[in-house]
Protein backbone atom coordinates (compact mmCIF):
# COMPACT_ATOMS: atom_id res chain seq x y z
CA UNK A 1 0.00 0.00 0.00
CA UNK A 2 1.39 3.28 -0.67
CA UNK A 3 2.49 5.56 1.78
CA UNK A 4 0.86 8.81 2.53
CA UNK A 5 2.42 12.13 4.05
CA UNK A 6 1.18 13.26 6.98
CA UNK A 7 1.96 16.35 9.02
CA UNK A 8 3.27 15.26 12.25
CA UNK A 9 5.03 17.36 15.29
CA UNK A 10 7.32 16.12 17.60
CA UNK A 11 7.43 17.71 21.22
CA UNK A 12 10.53 16.57 22.49
CA UNK A 13 13.60 15.85 20.39
CA UNK A 14 16.26 14.73 22.93
CA UNK A 15 17.78 11.75 22.18
CA UNK A 16 14.70 9.44 21.40
CA UNK A 17 12.62 12.40 20.27
CA UNK A 18 14.98 13.72 17.73
CA UNK A 19 15.92 10.47 16.34
CA UNK A 20 11.98 9.55 16.34
CA UNK A 21 11.77 12.82 14.46
CA UNK A 22 14.20 12.04 12.05
CA UNK A 23 12.57 8.52 11.40
CA UNK A 24 9.39 10.08 10.65
CA UNK A 25 11.01 12.23 7.95
CA UNK A 26 12.58 9.61 6.45
CA UNK A 27 9.40 7.51 6.06
CA UNK A 28 8.35 11.08 3.62
CA UNK A 29 6.52 12.66 6.51
CA UNK A 30 5.93 16.40 6.73
CA UNK A 31 7.60 16.69 10.81
CA UNK A 32 8.09 20.01 12.81
CA UNK A 33 9.89 19.80 15.88
CA UNK A 34 9.67 21.95 19.45
CA UNK A 35 12.00 21.59 22.51
CA UNK A 36 13.52 23.94 24.97
CA UNK A 37 16.72 23.80 23.66
CA UNK A 38 16.23 25.77 20.48
CA UNK A 39 19.55 23.95 19.12
CA UNK A 40 17.21 20.84 18.94
CA UNK A 41 15.28 22.40 16.52
CA UNK A 42 17.42 23.93 14.00
CA UNK A 43 19.12 20.54 13.60
CA UNK A 44 16.00 18.94 13.38
CA UNK A 45 15.35 21.86 10.34
CA UNK A 46 18.51 21.04 8.87
CA UNK A 47 17.62 17.71 9.23
CA UNK A 48 14.68 18.40 6.86
CA UNK A 49 11.98 19.40 9.46
CA UNK A 50 10.14 21.74 8.28
CA UNK A 51 11.37 25.61 9.31
CA UNK A 52 8.21 27.18 10.65
CA UNK A 53 7.26 26.88 14.41
CA UNK A 54 5.24 24.10 15.41
CA UNK A 55 2.12 26.05 17.68
CA UNK A 56 1.76 27.98 14.02
CA UNK A 57 1.78 24.49 12.30
CA UNK A 58 -0.21 22.55 14.89
CA UNK A 59 -3.90 23.56 13.60
CA UNK A 60 -2.72 21.11 10.35
CA UNK A 61 -1.14 18.55 12.54
CA UNK A 62 -2.74 14.57 11.82
CA UNK A 63 -0.35 13.34 14.24
CA UNK A 64 1.43 14.68 17.10
CA UNK A 65 4.09 12.69 19.22
CA UNK A 66 4.70 13.81 22.92
CA UNK A 67 8.52 12.75 23.89
CA UNK A 68 8.93 14.60 26.94
CA UNK A 69 10.53 13.69 30.15
CA UNK A 70 7.59 13.18 32.80
CA UNK A 71 3.16 12.98 33.32
CA UNK A 72 3.89 17.16 34.54
CA UNK A 73 5.54 18.02 31.07
CA UNK A 74 2.88 16.07 29.67
CA UNK A 75 -0.05 17.51 31.09
CA UNK A 76 1.84 20.68 30.30
CA UNK A 77 2.47 20.87 26.84
CA UNK A 78 -1.28 19.36 25.98
CA UNK A 79 -3.02 20.97 28.68
CA UNK A 80 -1.25 23.53 30.58
CA UNK A 81 -1.72 27.12 29.80
CA UNK A 82 -1.37 27.44 26.08
CA UNK A 83 -1.11 24.08 25.34
CA UNK A 84 -1.30 22.78 22.24
CA UNK A 85 -4.43 20.63 22.57
CA UNK A 86 -6.48 23.55 22.00
CA UNK A 87 -4.84 24.00 18.73
CA UNK A 88 -5.28 20.52 16.88
CA UNK A 89 -8.09 20.21 14.52
CA UNK A 90 -10.79 17.50 15.92
CA UNK A 91 -10.00 13.74 15.24
CA UNK A 92 -6.00 14.77 15.18
CA UNK A 93 -4.49 11.81 17.45
CA UNK A 94 -1.78 12.34 20.51
CA UNK A 95 0.86 9.47 20.43
CA UNK A 96 2.17 10.26 24.63
CA UNK A 97 5.42 8.05 25.10
CA UNK A 98 6.64 9.10 28.14
CA UNK A 99 6.81 6.93 30.91
CA UNK A 100 4.02 7.67 33.30
CA UNK A 101 1.46 5.79 35.79
CA UNK A 102 -1.34 4.41 34.20
CA UNK A 103 -4.04 6.52 36.20
CA UNK A 104 -1.91 9.39 34.26
CA UNK A 105 -2.49 7.62 31.03
CA UNK A 106 -6.64 7.22 31.06
CA UNK A 107 -6.40 10.97 32.88
CA UNK A 108 -5.19 12.28 29.24
CA UNK A 109 -7.02 9.80 27.33
CA UNK A 110 -10.15 11.48 29.28
CA UNK A 111 -9.06 15.12 28.58
CA UNK A 112 -8.05 14.53 24.79
CA UNK A 113 -11.70 13.01 24.26
CA UNK A 114 -13.26 16.02 25.65
CA UNK A 115 -10.98 17.93 23.06
CA UNK A 116 -12.37 15.96 20.49
CA UNK A 117 -8.89 14.28 20.06
CA UNK A 118 -7.67 10.84 19.59
CA UNK A 119 -5.19 9.62 22.43
CA UNK A 120 -2.46 6.65 22.08
CA UNK A 121 -0.73 5.66 25.27
CA UNK A 122 2.51 4.69 23.62
CA UNK A 123 5.85 4.44 25.73
CA UNK A 124 8.41 3.14 23.94
CA UNK A 125 11.47 1.57 24.54
CA UNK A 126 14.80 0.17 22.25
CA UNK A 127 17.20 3.59 23.31
CA UNK A 128 18.60 6.47 21.15
CA UNK A 129 20.07 3.77 18.49
CA UNK A 130 17.34 2.26 17.58
CA UNK A 131 15.04 5.51 17.58
CA UNK A 132 17.39 6.52 15.11
CA UNK A 133 16.71 3.52 13.15
CA UNK A 134 12.98 4.06 13.45
CA UNK A 135 13.25 0.28 15.03
CA UNK A 136 11.44 1.17 18.55
CA UNK A 137 9.13 -1.11 20.39
CA UNK A 138 5.82 0.39 21.19
CA UNK A 139 4.12 -0.51 24.09
CA UNK A 140 0.10 0.96 23.05
CA UNK A 141 -2.99 0.69 24.15
CA UNK A 142 -6.01 2.76 22.82
CA UNK A 143 -9.26 2.75 20.57
CA UNK A 144 -8.99 1.53 17.09
CA UNK A 145 -9.69 5.03 15.97
CA UNK A 146 -6.46 6.27 17.81
CA UNK A 147 -4.16 3.05 16.68
CA UNK A 148 -5.55 4.33 12.78
CA UNK A 149 -4.41 7.65 12.75
CA UNK A 150 -1.17 7.10 14.33
CA UNK A 151 -0.37 3.77 11.98
CA UNK A 152 1.81 5.96 10.11
CA UNK A 153 4.02 7.38 13.15
CA UNK A 154 4.18 4.25 14.37
CA UNK A 155 5.04 2.25 11.11
CA UNK A 156 7.84 4.64 10.78
CA UNK A 157 9.24 4.75 14.24
CA UNK A 158 9.29 0.97 15.36
CA UNK A 159 9.82 -2.28 14.15
CA UNK A 160 7.59 -3.36 17.00
CA UNK A 161 4.14 -2.37 17.76
CA UNK A 162 2.30 -3.87 20.40
CA UNK A 163 -1.31 -3.67 20.76
CA UNK A 164 -2.32 -4.21 24.19
CA UNK A 165 -5.94 -3.41 24.49
CA UNK A 166 -8.40 -0.89 23.88
CA UNK A 167 -7.89 0.73 27.30
CA UNK A 168 -5.63 3.68 27.46
CA UNK A 169 -3.18 2.73 30.88
CA UNK A 170 -2.28 -0.78 29.45
CA UNK A 171 0.46 0.33 27.95
CA UNK A 172 1.79 2.14 30.43
CA UNK A 173 1.66 -0.44 32.55
CA UNK A 174 3.38 -2.74 30.54
CA UNK A 175 5.99 0.08 30.28
CA UNK A 176 6.03 -0.02 34.10
CA UNK A 177 6.99 -3.94 33.83
CA UNK A 178 9.97 -3.27 31.70
CA UNK A 179 11.49 -0.30 33.50
CA UNK A 180 11.44 -2.92 36.63
CA UNK A 181 13.26 -5.24 34.77
CA UNK A 182 15.25 -2.88 33.25
CA UNK A 183 16.36 -0.85 36.53
CA UNK A 184 16.89 -3.92 38.06
CA UNK A 185 19.50 -5.58 35.34
CA UNK A 186 21.33 -2.22 35.13
CA UNK A 187 21.88 -2.08 38.75
CA UNK A 188 22.85 -5.69 38.77
CA UNK A 189 25.08 -5.60 36.08
CA UNK A 190 27.35 -2.82 37.82
CA UNK A 191 26.95 -4.73 40.69
CA UNK A 192 28.53 -7.84 39.09
CA UNK A 193 31.46 -6.12 37.25
CA UNK A 194 32.45 -4.62 40.49
CA UNK A 195 31.95 -7.85 42.36
CA UNK A 196 34.30 -9.40 40.18
CA UNK A 197 36.71 -6.98 40.32
CA UNK A 198 37.07 -7.81 44.18
CA UNK A 199 38.05 -11.53 42.85
CA UNK A 200 40.53 -10.08 40.56
CA UNK A 201 38.55 -10.56 37.55
CA UNK A 202 38.90 -7.41 35.29
CA UNK A 203 35.51 -6.08 33.57
CA UNK A 204 36.85 -6.79 29.81
CA UNK A 205 37.15 -10.45 31.11
CA UNK A 206 33.43 -10.13 32.68
CA UNK A 207 32.34 -8.39 29.59
CA UNK A 208 33.94 -11.39 27.32
CA UNK A 209 32.29 -14.12 29.20
CA UNK A 210 29.11 -12.98 30.32
CA UNK A 211 27.05 -12.56 27.21
CA UNK A 212 28.16 -16.54 26.55
CA UNK A 213 26.71 -17.31 29.59
CA UNK A 214 23.28 -17.90 31.09
CA UNK A 215 23.59 -14.47 33.75
CA UNK A 216 23.39 -12.26 30.62
CA UNK A 217 20.82 -9.50 29.38
CA UNK A 218 20.22 -6.72 26.88
CA UNK A 219 21.00 -4.77 29.90
CA UNK A 220 24.46 -6.15 30.41
CA UNK A 221 25.52 -6.86 26.76
CA UNK A 222 24.56 -3.02 26.16
CA UNK A 223 25.72 -0.76 29.31
CA UNK A 224 28.92 -2.91 30.18
CA UNK A 225 30.95 -2.09 27.51
CA UNK A 226 30.33 1.76 28.74
CA UNK A 227 32.43 0.61 31.78
CA UNK A 228 34.88 -1.37 30.12
CA UNK A 229 35.50 2.00 27.67
CA UNK A 230 35.34 4.41 30.84
CA UNK A 231 32.78 6.16 28.51
CA UNK A 232 29.69 7.59 30.30
CA UNK A 233 28.18 9.53 27.48
CA UNK A 234 24.80 9.68 28.19
CA UNK A 235 22.49 7.50 26.11
CA UNK A 236 20.43 7.10 28.47
CA UNK A 237 20.96 9.13 32.31
CA UNK A 238 21.36 8.16 35.87
CA UNK A 239 18.42 10.76 36.15
CA UNK A 240 15.66 8.80 34.48
CA UNK A 241 16.01 5.78 36.79
CA UNK A 242 14.75 7.51 39.98
CA UNK A 243 11.59 8.71 37.91
CA UNK A 244 10.94 5.79 36.63
CA UNK A 245 11.78 3.69 39.61
CA UNK A 246 9.16 6.01 41.47
CA UNK A 247 6.40 5.18 38.89
CA UNK A 248 7.02 1.55 39.32
CA UNK A 249 7.21 1.34 43.36
CA UNK A 250 4.20 4.05 43.35
CA UNK A 251 1.98 1.96 41.19
CA UNK A 252 3.21 -1.35 43.34
CA UNK A 253 2.02 0.61 46.89
CA UNK A 254 -1.68 0.96 45.16
CA UNK A 255 -1.36 -2.51 44.32
CA UNK A 256 -0.29 -3.30 47.81
CA UNK A 257 2.43 -5.40 45.72
CA UNK A 258 6.35 -5.72 47.69
CA UNK A 259 8.66 -4.77 45.19
CA UNK A 260 12.13 -5.12 46.63
CA UNK A 261 14.32 -5.44 44.53
CA UNK A 262 12.81 -2.82 42.86
CA UNK A 263 13.21 -0.26 46.11
CA UNK A 264 17.13 -1.89 46.45
CA UNK A 265 18.00 -0.36 42.52
CA UNK A 266 16.27 2.55 43.04
CA UNK A 267 18.39 3.34 46.21
CA UNK A 268 21.46 3.05 44.07
CA UNK A 269 20.40 5.07 41.32
CA UNK A 270 19.73 7.86 43.93
CA UNK A 271 22.88 7.35 45.29
CA UNK A 272 24.43 8.02 42.30
CA UNK A 273 22.57 10.70 41.20
CA UNK A 274 23.35 12.73 44.65
CA UNK A 275 27.02 11.68 44.12
CA UNK A 276 26.71 14.40 40.62
CA UNK A 277 26.27 11.65 38.39
CA UNK A 278 22.78 12.27 37.21
CA UNK A 279 23.66 13.28 34.03
CA UNK A 280 25.93 10.72 33.14
CA UNK A 281 25.01 7.60 31.49
CA UNK A 282 23.16 5.21 33.50
CA UNK A 283 26.20 2.62 33.51
CA UNK A 284 27.83 5.08 35.82
CA UNK A 285 26.26 3.78 39.22
CA UNK A 286 28.72 1.43 38.87
CA UNK A 287 30.68 4.52 40.02
CA UNK A 288 28.77 3.67 43.47
CA UNK A 289 29.38 0.30 44.05
CA UNK A 290 33.01 1.14 43.04
CA UNK A 291 33.81 4.14 45.55
CA UNK A 292 31.92 2.14 48.34
CA UNK A 293 34.31 -0.93 47.65
CA UNK A 294 37.37 1.21 46.92
CA UNK A 295 37.68 0.10 43.33
CA UNK A 296 39.13 1.73 40.11
CA UNK A 297 37.27 1.03 37.62
CA UNK A 298 38.42 1.59 33.83
CA UNK A 299 39.65 4.92 32.81
CA UNK A 300 38.32 6.09 29.12
CA UNK A 301 40.68 4.70 26.34
CA UNK A 302 42.97 7.41 24.48
CA UNK A 303 44.92 6.80 21.93
CA UNK A 304 47.60 5.70 23.93
CA UNK A 305 45.52 3.04 25.21
CA UNK A 306 43.90 1.62 22.63
CA UNK A 307 45.21 1.00 18.82
CA UNK A 308 42.81 2.72 16.12
CA UNK A 309 40.11 0.88 14.72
Amino acid sequence: MESVSKNIGVIGLGSMGFGMATSLLRAGHRVWGADMNAARVEDLTRQGGEPTPLATAAKDFDILVVVVLNASQTREVLFGPGGISGQLKPGAVVVSCATVAPDFAREMDALCTASDLLYLDAPISGGSVKAAQGRLSIMASGSPEAFAAAGPALDAMAETIFHLGETPGAGSAMKAVNQLLAGVHIAAMAEAITFGMTQGVTPEQILDVIPKCAGTSWMFENRAPHIVAGDYTAHSSVNIWPKDLGIVLDIARSAQFSAPMTAAALQQFLAAAGSGLGHEDDAAVAKVYARNAGLNLPAPFTAQTRDPE
